[in-house]
């Protein structure tokens, strides 16, 4: 099994488009020079994984970024009195997202309007599009609603149909790492490799 999984890893790197990732890449470059705002959604390991990257492109690479998920009173005060379905378009609003932001989806399916699966972020794109907000995702399967609405979109390749969630979270975060570490978006190092640095 470990040499399996191992195996899968290295097959979705050697499919990966290169072009889509350059894209997003250059989009986020384009982004940070104009000062907009990096507004990164997910929900389940994805939203963990939005987390995560705000903390890193606004540490290492100096742009102003958030989480909507991450203001726990707001998202669950939402769900509460507003419903699920909402809670990200909403916050967006009250942020004035517009056309120097840019909205990013972390997700494995993409959505599915029809099916009702991840219905926040499809609400959140459509706004980002009556906004003229540049819409970016990296997904899995088929892409769903983000691959087909999205400006850019980095599509994770299934190697394997019964382990689409771990390898498309998985590679949501080496993506990420990949742009603020060694790209043209980063301003200063981590820690560590500052102390690797010095020696």
């Amino acid at each position: 099994m470990i040499r399996k999984y191992l195996a899968f890893l290295k097959e979705i790197i050697d499919k990966l488009d290169r072009e889509s990732v350059g894209a997003l890449i250059e989009e986020l470059v384009r982004l940070q020079k104009r000062k907009g705002r990096l507004f990164i959604l997910g929900v389940g390991g994805s939203a963990a994984n939005a987390s995560h990257a705000v903390n890193d492109f606004r540490k290492l690479c100096g742009i102003e970024a958030y989480c909507p998920s991450d203001n726990v009173a707001e998202l669950t005060a939402r769900t509460n009195d507003e419903g699920w379905e909402s809670v990200f378009r909403e916050w967006l609003k009250i942020s004035k997202l517009n056309e120097n932001d840019l909205l990013l989806i972390f997700s494995v399916g993409g959505g599915d309007e029809k099916r009702k699966i991840s219905v926040n972020l499809i609400e959140a794109i459509k706004y980002a599009k009556k906004t003229r907000t540049k819409v970016a995702g990296v997904v899995g399967r088929d892409g769903g609603y983000v691959k087909k609405k999205a400006d850019i979109c980095i599509l994770i390749p299934t190697v394997n149909e019964y382990l689409i969630t771990p390898f498309v979270e998985s590679f949501q975060s080496i993506l990420w790492h990949l742009m603020v570490f060694k790209s043209d978006l980063n301003i200063k190092n981590g820690k560590w490799e500052e102390i690797a640095l010095k020696k």
